[in-house]
């Protein structure tokens, strides 16, 4: 019975964690397409203005959302934070996987939220041009911040970890030629916007494959620089 029990506590658990990883991507990209469209609207053509109320938008979606589901799941709405994050603290393979499949589907529903909201056709293609080596570059560098920033606040800072995050990628928008992605959660979903934020299917493999990159040269990183660090219990 007791055995009975606790298998059904860690399913649950395992549940709350996954939707919490799910409602709070869908929302960080109700937040990143959603203020794009209206700032495409609003802007008459300026996009420095758009940039603007997108960036501003997305980093403060960014600190609500970790102040919201940090202590559900770690708050993590990106499969790059979830590997770093997920292997420092020992989650089995299983886990992290479950964790990017509800990011990744959170995060298109994000955008179907966002073209509803608009009265966009809901389905589309985005043939936003986002291509060369500069922007993929820039998308290994926006992830690189974005992780150490994690990682360092996480040891040593850990209340200040939202505003860190929401400060960090409304100023990586606009220091970044990519406009700071970061996220493959993200980029896969922003394929499915033809918006401000969309960005072509074609455009998306090199992105992914520079933020994991990214990511991962921020673990090592990290790990040359505070190597005495107990990592058990690390989350956002």
């Amino acid at each position: 019975m007791k055995r009975t029990r606790f298998a059904e506590e860690q399913i649950t658990g395992i549940l709350r964690r996954v939707v919490a990883e799910a409602v709070g991507t869908a929302l960080l990209l109700t937040a990143v397409v959603g203020s794009g469209i209206m700032g495409e609207r609003l802007a008459g053509g300026n996009l420095a203005v758009v940039l603007l109320a997108n960036s501003l938008a997305t980093g403060a979606t960014l600190v609500i959302l970790i102040l919201i589901f940090g202590e559900v799941s770690g708050a993590h709405f990106n499969p790059a934070v979830t590997l770093v994050l997920g292997r420092r603290a020992n989650m089995s393979w299983g886990q992290i996987l479950y964790y990017m499949i509800a990011q990744v589907l959170g995060a298109m529903g994000g955008v179907w939220i966002a073209h509803a909201m608009f009265g966009e056709p809901i389905l589309m293609v985005s043939s936003h041009v986002r291509e060369g080596y500069p922007q993929i570059f820039a998308e290994s560098i926006a992830t690189f911040g974005l992780l150490l920033t994690i990682l360092s606040c996480v040891r040593n800072h850990p209340r200040a970890v939202p505003a860190a995050v929401g400060l960090y990628i409304m100023a990586a928008y606009w220091f970044t030629a990519s406009t700071s992605f970061a996220n493959p959660a993200v980029t896969l979903a922003r394929g499915l916007t033809d918006t401000f934020t969309g960005i072509r299917p074609q455009d998306i493999p090199g992105f992914i494959v520079a933020q994991l990159i990214g990511a991962i040269f921020a673990m090592f990183l990290f790990r040359f620089l505070f190597p005495d660090k107990d990592c058990s219990q690390e989350s956002l």
